[in-house]
């Protein structure tokens, strides 16, 4: 079992709206046994479904102050998986709604790695392409917290090989998509990640079906809590305001606890 607790504190030098998107999701890979989200300021004034219908945003009014606590506990119910065993899909099998996460997107210029992509991985396909891709990037990649900013994208951190989370997802979709297989951004809470924070990490389309994988190597599949999943960090933002906000304070607590 995985315990969650997020506790984030924003002001606003004008009324302006916010979408929230910090709640855990409950599917067939996990379970949510408690979801509690206490909005302490801000008012809410609507719930809709998160990209592909995965996890909740809710949108809040904020006036001068958004402050809200989450906590949750969730099972995780997805075996781990040998990616090396996994076929890829034939692209003509995929289904329709998985097509949009083959393309090019604002932070995972694919279209850019091609070359790099068919060269260097050269000979290699289906789950052994992306478990390599995978190591490339933990094998060359230093994380470094300070290498990047919100605007970063996958050129830019391919760039400089360094980044965060959210920059090491960018780079192994952008890799996987280039080779012509499916790859999304997904949002996460997971109990090793330092420092302790909101995650990033990437899901595939192998073998009919959405694969975990983390390219920093903190979180292992079967202790991934996910939130949502989008093109690329821009869909799947836990805060996206319109309006400027400050943070003020931030807090994420993710640990293993017994059942």
């Amino acid at each position: 079992m995985i315990d969650v607790t997020a506790h984030l504190v924003y002001t606003a030098t004008q009324a302006c709206d916010a979408l929230l998107q910090i709640e855990a999701t409950s599917d067939d890979g996990q379970r949510c046994v408690q979801n509690r989200l206490s909005l302490r300021s801000g008012t809410q004034l609507r719930e809709i479904d998160g990209e592909d219908c995965i996890g909740l945003r809710r949108w809040i009014s904020v006036n001068t102050r958004l402050e809200c606590q989450y906590q949750t506990q969730v099972e995780v119910l997805r075996p781990a998986v040998d990616l090396c065993q996994l076929p890829e899909t034939p692209r003509h099998q995929l289904p329709a709604p998985v097509l949009q996460y083959l393309m090019p997107s604002r932070n995972c210029q694919s279209d850019l790695f091609l070359d790099f992509a068919s060269i260097q991985f050269e000979g290699l396909a289906g789950g052994p392409l992306v478990q390599s891709m995978r190591d490339w990037i933990a094998a060359n990649f230093v994380y470094d917290i300070f290498a990047s900013h919100i605007g970063t994208t996958a050129t830019d951190s391919f760039a400089t090989q360094r980044g965060v989370c959210r920059d090491y997802a960018h780079v192994l979709i952008a890799l996987v998509r280039a080779a012509g297989l499916p790859a999304r951004f997904v949002s996460a809470y997971a109990p090793d990640v330092k420092p302790q924070d909101f995650h990033a990490v990437v899901e595939v389309f192998l073998d009919g079906a959405w694969h975990l994988v983390d390219p920093t190597g903190m979180a292992q599949p079967d202790e991934i809590v996910r939130i949502c999943v989008g093109r690329d960090a821009t869909d799947a933002s836990f805060l996206t305001s319109y309006g400027f906000l400050t943070l003020e304070a931030q807090s994420v607590q993710v640990r293993r606890i017994s059942a």
